[in-house]
């Protein structure tokens, strides 16, 4: 019977590994359409779950911080196989663009292309998506006065005052304010559902996300190891991202760029590449690492970023119901939400666009590519072909 039962925890694994590992290397167009992709794949082809449990962990995955689509995928493995099936599930999905990037990463570091054309194209790229993300997001997050103001806020400060600890900042008051104004917000409706995840299991994760967070700043202090300041560093950005993978970026950049430990015009690079690449867009650190430290520190950066996402899934999942039914958690995570809207746009101007929009054929540039994105909504992968090439050509103006 023990032998059955590991035979069939073995075949659970490696079907997980299989189907995460195609959609790995299939799944295009970001966190949206990567939920659509799941959607598909998990619940109408494989019934591994049904529609309401599906919609439970998304709503969740959107309550944490953090990739949503990765956090959707670790939590449909573990229901699938448990904490292996979830690791599974997370390795399938991820790895196919970690493995691109660090590649990316490895060739740039080899060649000198500083100063190429496709580079410049690459960045305005990021200009058309951000732009793109940027829409999308205030429409959803700030619907009214309120929180339109607080996302005003966010862009105000994290614009004029530029330090590490802003973004934290910011978002601790906006979760405040979101608190007091929407405490009351939709109260009446409670909804439950089961996940198997033990509460102890849950408090054990927990302890370690917060524990890491605050612990991790005070051994990079006291050991000096860059190794310790580059995992701290990126762990603290997966920490703290509200809102989906594209406000990775500004983390990120205050992370890595003042610091010296990475160009502008490399990061912004890396960014445009990312979009050309299926799976999250979290995995943008591997190229940061690589970049920073060869391919073992794409290992590094890919781990840390992913690992707070990783542990909130599943210290939360037993703990769901209670979070979700409380209003003033809710009004909470409003806030936050709205004031994710004003940092994006304020990582919008600077770096992206200060660095990217240089001439008006630049800004024409970015306006075709925005449009093919967002109207005639072709693939990311063509945004960032035909980014590349425009770069390329503008060099002959």
């Amino acid at each position: 019977m023990n032998q059955n039962n590991l035979n069939g925890k073995f075949k659970s694994l490696l079907e997980i590994l299989l189907v995460s590992t195609r959609l790995g290397l299939t799944s295009f167009g970001g966190p949206t359409a990567h939920l659509g992709y799941f959607h598909e794949e998990y619940v109408r082809r494989r019934k591994w779950m049904d529609e309401k449990s599906y919609a439970d962990l998304v709503a969740l995955s959107q309550f944490l911080p953090g990739p949503a689509s990765s956090q959707v995928g670790i939590g449909i493995g573990v229901m699938r196989a448990g904490v292996l099936g979830g690791i599974t599930s997370f390795i399938g999905f991820t790895l196919p663009s970690v493995i691109a990037l660090i590649l990316f990463a490895l060739l740039l570091k080899g060649f000198d292309v500083g100063n190429a054309g496709w580079i410049h194209g690459l960045k305005i790229v990021a200009v058309a998506v951000v732009a793109h993300a940027i829409m999308g997001m205030a429409k959803n997050l700030t619907p009214d006065l309120k929180r339109k103001a607080i996302a005003l806020f966010a862009l105000v400060g994290t614009l004029l005052w530029q330090t590490a600890f802003t973004q934290v900042g910011v978002i601790l008051i906006a979760a405040l304010l979101g608190f007091l104004l929407y405490k009351q917000h939709d109260a009446s409706e409670e909804v439950s559902s089961k996940f198997p995840i033990s509460k102890r299991v849950s408090v054990i994760c927990l302890l370690l996300f917060f524990g890491l967070l605050f612990l991790l700043p005070v051994i990079r202090e006291v050991t000096g190891s860059y190794w310790v300041a580059m995992f701290d560093s990126f762990y603290r950005s997966g920490s703290l991202v509200f809102g989906g993978g594209h406000v990775v970026l500004p983390l990120l950049e205050q992370a890595f760029v003042p610091t010296g430990w990475i160009s502008e015009e490399a990061f912004l690079t890396g960014y445009g590449a990312t979009q050309a690449v299926p799976g999250p867009l979290f995995t943008f650190a591997a190229y940061l690492g690589a970049i920073m430290n060869g391919w073992q520190g794409g290992l590094v950066a890919t781990v840390a970023v992913f690992l707070p996402a990783f542990l909130l899934i599943l210290g939360t999942l037993s703990f769901w119901d209670s979070l979700r039914n409380n209003p003033k958690i809710k009004g909470a995570v409003m806030g936050v939400n709205a004031a994710v809207v004003g940092i994006l746009i304020s990582a919008f101007y600077f770096p992206i666009w200060t660095s990217s929009i240089l001439e008006p054929q630049d800004f024409a540039l970015a306006a075709i590519l925005f449009s093919m994105l967002v109207f005639w909504k072709l693939p990311p992968w063509m945004i960032v072909v035909s980014g590349a090439l425009g770069g390329s050509l503008l060099t002959l103006f």
